[in-house]
């Protein structure tokens, strides 16, 4: 007797009819449903989807793409082929149920028209030459041809934010600033209206062509501190000069601190300031770089100014 075989329980039928569903990518989900397979009932109309690449700006670029399709000569454009070839254009257009502009309609109409004028004689202009029906569509075709190829070749040029994306770069700022010498200017006034107050009591009213310079007076000082040393402020001045003497000294000393060919430096306010050369050292001749007629008349004065200490290591500068 044999036996019956067993049979899938209904749950393992399921479960494998499952798993071979989640294997497949569904077309669609409808209400939460994936959809596997089109459905043998789903009827799709012929003309749902139609693209159109070909876009055209009007009756004359229309017009000059047939021409160009077939490589034709502007000059001696087969009038019945091109119309033929315009007007079934249209009817397409409008079996496709677009809305064409009135320019197209009426660049049919030219053309049926010169198509019937090619068919009858041709009118003899005054110089005896036949007047051609497409000369007048033949000079608008080359007018707007050269307009559409300039716009070509302006469209063609490097656009920014098409071809191109500005970059901005950081340049550091490489101006060398000069710092200003760390002795205040008020502390510099100040040591000035002493000097300029000694001077006016140690004046005397001679008569005589004062030449002075601060060019020259530069050299002097270059020279009275040729030794390295530092000197006191009030001692670079010339006694007996009277008041353009000190206001020359000061403006030559203002230079050469500008041009950094001396140091001034003060330990702290209201003490004395002091002065030092940063000048190369001078040659055997005596030369400083700046006037040798400067330093001869420096050494007609005879005052010979003594160095003195350096200040502290804790002055400021």
């Amino acid at each position: 007797m044999t036996e019956p075989q067993a049979q899938p329980a209904p749950e393992q039928t399921e479960t494998a009819a499952h798993a071979g569903r989640q294997q497949e990518m569904p077309l669609a989900v409808v209400r939460g449903e994936p959809v596997l397979q089109i459905p043998q009932d789903l009827y799709i109309p012929p003309d749902a989807l139609e693209v159109i690449l070909d876009a055209f700006e009007g009756p004359l670029d229309l017009l000059l793409y047939l021409i160009r399709r077939q490589n034709l000569e502007i000059l001696d454009i087969p009038i019945a082929e091109i119309t033929r070839q315009y007007v079934a254009y249209i009817e397409a257009m409008q079996g496709l149920r677009f809305e064409l502009a009135a320019e197209y309609l009426v660049m049919a109409a030219i053309l049926a028209e010169i198509k019937s004028r090619m068919l009858l004689p041709k009118p003899v202009a005054e110089d005896g030459e036949e007047i051609d029906p497409r000369a007048d569509l033949v000079r608008r075709l080359q007018e707007y041809e050269r307009f559409k190829q300039a716009a070509e070749d302006i469209d063609a040029l490097p656009r920014m934010e098409r071809d191109t994306a500005p970059v901005a770069a950081f340049v550091a700022d490489r101006t060398v600033v000069r710092a200003p010498p760390q002795v205040d200017l008020r502390e510099m006034l100040l040591a000035l209206k002493d000097v300029l107050h000694r001077a006016d009591l140690s004046g005397h009213h001679n008569v005589r062509r004062e030449a002075l310079s601060v060019r020259q007076r530069m050299g002097d000082v270059l020279s009275r501190l040729g030794d390295g040393a530092f000197h006191a402020f009030e001692s670079l001045f010339v006694e007996g000069e009277g008041r353009l003497g000190v206001v020359v000294t000061f403006l030559a000393m203002l230079e050469l601190a500008k041009e950094r060919l001396v140091e001034i430096v003060q330990e702290e306010p209201l003490t004395p300031i002091y002065l030092r050369s940063l000048a190369a050292p001078a040659d055997e001749d005596g030369d400083a770089g700046l006037d040798a007629d400067a330093d001869a008349a420096a050494g007609d004065d005879g005052d010979a100014v003594e160095p003195v200490e350096p200040p502290p290591s804790g002055s400021a500068r």
